[in-house]
């Protein structure tokens, strides 16, 4: 069934790509200097039933509850407090590119001490910081986990994560990047799949469709833009040339996954003429050692273990397929289904026509 089930899919991928569909510009590239920056934040979960951190263990956690107690005018120094309803975790999150201030972001919350549930938490008031140290969101909120812990005096169960939880829109931005896309006088496109035959038709689709030779190809990886005078502003000419239809160059790759036995081989690979011969050979020894007494009433004889040893060899008898030259994908497929071969053993043979260097195409092993 799973091979029914590769062969259709490999079926419609080479269908697909002799459609030949153009995939938008603003799915192939990023844009230089348009990008999210990541937050981090120490904070406290409250609210917490009897699940939070031993404070005895973790000092951390007793300390950053003290000082949030004294900010908020109580007095705790000398006092002996040892809550069950408090944990300390870490907050991260993604400051998103053109955030505004008022902006709300996602946020991740992990517990980094011994605490063994975040279920019914409630985050409170965290400052987040970029890497340059300064605080650009504050993260508050009740912690929503997807896992779950329970246990009983003889048996316990725990699915998923139940120390690691989000909230949703959970911070709100308070600072701004200090970066002004308006400024720009030219524009890079950054290619995701660099391929060199694909930023030339990023280059010529945009000189086309504007009308001007405004861009140009840097390298595989980029392509380099000049904003032009029919366009107000960088935004104004992104969003002009961003729908425009790009058909990219993909290279030959099979990736292959030995955990799962999932293949997923891409349009382009062609194979050389190479035959394929597979098969198991099993070969089983069992011992099954025998008694040997002497007569009874007998004065001479020694009681002997006499070896038997059974050898039981079993070779399937698989048959010799012969893949021809320039075979395409689909071709590839109904070669090794006519051997009968499961998703596990067309890693094997993949592999072997590799080494062969009959397979002209990247073999991603994961």
């Amino acid at each position: 069934m799973r091979l029914l089930v590769l062969f259709l899919f490999s079926f419609f991928l080479v269908f697909a790509s002799g459609a030949s569909a153009g995939v938008k510009l603003k799915d192939l590239v990023e844009v230089e200097g348009v990008r999210g920056n990541d937050l981090v934040g120490y904070g406290l979960v409250v609210g917490l039933d009897g699940t939070g951190d031993g404070l005895r263990n973790i000092p951390y956690a007793e300390e950053a509850l003290s000082s949030l107690l004294e900010r908020l005018g109580v007095n705790v120094q000398g006092e002996q407090f040892r809550p069950k309803n408090v944990a300390a975790v870490l907050v991260t999150g993604t400051l998103p590119p053109f955030a505004r201030a008022g902006t709300q972001i996602d946020v991740t919350i992990s517990a980094i001490g011994d605490a063994s549930n975040l279920q019914g938490g409630v985050l409170i008031m965290t400052p987040l910081n970029a890497a340059d140290g300064l605080i650009y969101a504050v993260a508050q909120g009740p912690v929503l986990v997807s896992g779950f812990a329970a246990s009983g005096d003889a048996a316990s169960v725990t699915e998923g994560v139940p120390t690691s939880g989000t909230i949703p829109n959970g911070a709100r931005v308070e600072r701004e990047l200090a970066f002004d896309f308006s400024d720009l006088d030219n524009i890079r496109l950054a290619l995701r799949a660099p391929d060199f035959t694909t930023a030339l038709r990023i280059e010529k689709a945009i000189n086309a469709g504007v009308g001007k030779p405004i861009a140009v190809m840097l390298d595989s990886a980029a392509v380099d833009i000049k904003l032009d005078t029919q366009f107000r502003s960088p935004a104004h000419m992104m969003s002009a040339i961003e729908n425009f239809e790009i058909s990219p160059a993909q290279k030959a790759r099979i990736v292959v996954d030995q955990r799962s036995g999932t293949i997923v081989l891409g349009a382009g690979v062609r194979i050389s003429s190479v035959a394929v011969a597979q098969g198991n050979l099993s070969i089983r020894i069992r011992e099954t050692p025998g008694v040997s007494q002497p007569n009874p009433f007998s004065r001479n004889g020694d009681t002997v273990v006499v070896p038997r040893t059974d050898i039981q060899v079993n070779e399937e008898d698989r048959r010799v397929a012969l893949i021809e030259e320039n075979l395409t994908l689909a071709d590839l497929v109904d070669g090794l289904n006519a051997l009968g071969v499961s998703p596990r053993e067309m890693i094997d043979i993949l592999k072997s026509i590799k080494a062969a260097g009959a397979l002209h195409a990247e073999l991603v092993a994961q």
